[in-house]
């Protein structure tokens, strides 16, 4: 398994997630675990007096040392990765070795092992998404007051702040938090149910002890640290697997959000945002000219691959047939680990980008100077009638005036609508130029937004305290 680049290897393997990520998805680190699920099974039949105190520590002597050559040489024999498993450790344990697995399945194993992988690697996203939100905050307290053209349609709309807008992105972050820590605490293994879940073999095993099947039970699975599902057959159910694909899912559509509206601001029509750009980073092989936004266009490829992949936990989840069937293994196997590697990936990139990004301010005040007074001629219409004009006269002076300054702009012209409207005679006659000019500053028409961008960056710090 010292694969190089000979052949194919996934993007998982060495380009996409961290070295701490890839760790928790591994081979050595799975086994690992298996081993500790034999060792908790093996501890609660020993208080059930099945299995030697000799046997117990001759386990735990070999329970961090996999061999994971041994193991798929056995493989090669059995067809069955865990049952080679089991040889390579007995094979350690010459004492407590023919004990290894006693009354238990598969899936016994290897359920409770994919649980507690799960809320490991959930627990680093945390940490990740953590990182970000703080990162927004402090873009949002940097810029709550900060007025910027809003869009809707991708087109000029009305004034906002530069931080409402970080703020949006950090609202939808923050429930994502609350979703993936809610995710994280509701988490349950398999438990040790046995071949259907009935937990026949390990009622058979206990007669004559003093120790009940779920007794045993919950002496193991408390050494694991795992609740675990009352109800199970041979595996836990695969709604979970559906319940976690749609919270990583739900982050992926916040991190596409944020990386495409990115993507949108750093387009030279806009030319508000800029990723970091490296002194010798390269836009493009063809182009010398070019500064791509490369960093959230992977965010975006990744989040379409991790929205992709709830269907199939679906599919696994609606078609467990019966007590179960192998039909779902291999795809496990599969995005399991790649819906959390690109997860993490999406949140590196995004803790990278908001700690780099550049503001184009310049950019930002003529995006303003340019459309904002569009949107202030809201305030000089309510100005008007509140002065005694009927409110449909307002509006068609107000009308006539942009359309023309609209022709100034497609020229090539600053926006001359305050100008204009300064100037009109209806107007003046119930507001006076210099008070036109004062509602036409775009930059005073941004309601409480700065105030609540401000407010949300402080629940955001308490959040991730």
């Amino acid at each position: 398994m010292d694969f190089g680049h000979e052949t194919f290897i996934s993007p998982f393997t060495w380009r996409y997630g961290s070295a701490d990520m890839r760790h928790l998805w591994s081979e050595v680190h799975k086994r690992r675990l298996m081993r500790q699920v034999w060792l908790a099974l093996a501890t609660a039949q020993h208080k059930a007096s099945l299995v030697t105190a000799e046997q117990l520590a001759d386990l735990q002597r070999q329970v961090e040392n996999v061999d994971i050559g041994r193991a798929l040489e056995i493989e090669q024999e059995t067809r069955h990765d865990v049952m080679a498993e089991i040889q390579a450790y007995a094979e350690q344990c010459p004492v407590g070795g023919g004990i290894i697995h006693w009354g238990a399945t598969s899936a016994d194993i290897t359920d409770n092992v994919d649980v507690l992988r799960i809320r490991q690697a959930a627990g680093l996203l945390e940490r990740r998404l953590k990182e970000v939100l703080g990162r927004l905050a402090g873009r949002i307290e940097a810029t709550a007051h900060r007025p910027v053209m809003a869009y809707t349609h991708i087109q000029p709309a009305e004034p906002t702040t530069l931080g409402y807008r970080f703020a949006v992105y950090a609202q939808d972050l923050l429930e994502d938090l609350e979703d993936l820590q809610g995710l994280i605490a509701g988490l349950r293994g398999k438990g040790l149910k046995g071949a259907v879940g009935t937990q026949a073999s390990f009622q058979e095993i206990l007669q004559g002890t003093e120790m009940s099947p779920a007794e045993m039970e919950a002496e193991a699975m408390a050494l694991l640290d795992l609740p675990y599902f009352p109800i199970a057959t041979q595996t836990y159910t695969r709604q979970q697997d559906l319940r976690v694909l749609h919270v990583l899912a739900g982050l992926a559509a916040s991190l596409h959000k944020f990386a495409l509206d990115f993507r949108v601001l750093q387009s030279p029509p806009f030319g508000e945002w800029a990723e970091p750009f490296g002194r010798r980073q390269v836009g493009s092989s063809a182009m010398p000219f070019k500064r791509n936004p490369v960093n959230t266009e992977n965010i975006c490829s990744l989040a379409r691959t991790v929205a992709g992949l709830p269907a199939v936990a679906w599919d696994n989840a609606s078609q467990a047939i019966l007590e179960r069937s192998l039909d779902d293994s291999a795809n496990r196997r599969l995005f399991l680990p790649e819906a959390f590697l690109a997860t993490e990936e999406m949140l590196l990139k995004t803790a990278e980008v908001l700690e780099g990004m550049v503001l184009d301010e310049k950019a930002m005040a003529e995006n303003l100077a340019r459309y904002g007074p569009f949107a202030a001629t809201e305030r000089v219409l309510m100005a008007l009638v509140a002065a005694g004009a009927s409110r449909q006269d307002g509006h068609e002076w107000i009308r006539q005036a942009s359309l023309r300054a609209w022709e100034a702009l497609r020229q090539g012209q600053a926006n001359t609508l305050a100008d204009l409207l300064a100037a009109d005679a209806e107007v003046n006659r119930y507001l006076p130029a210099d008070r036109v000019r004062e509602l036409m500053a775009a930059e005073r028409h941004v309601g409480t937004a700065g105030e609540r961008a401000a407010a949300f960056a402080r629940a955001v710090r308490e959040a991730i305290a």
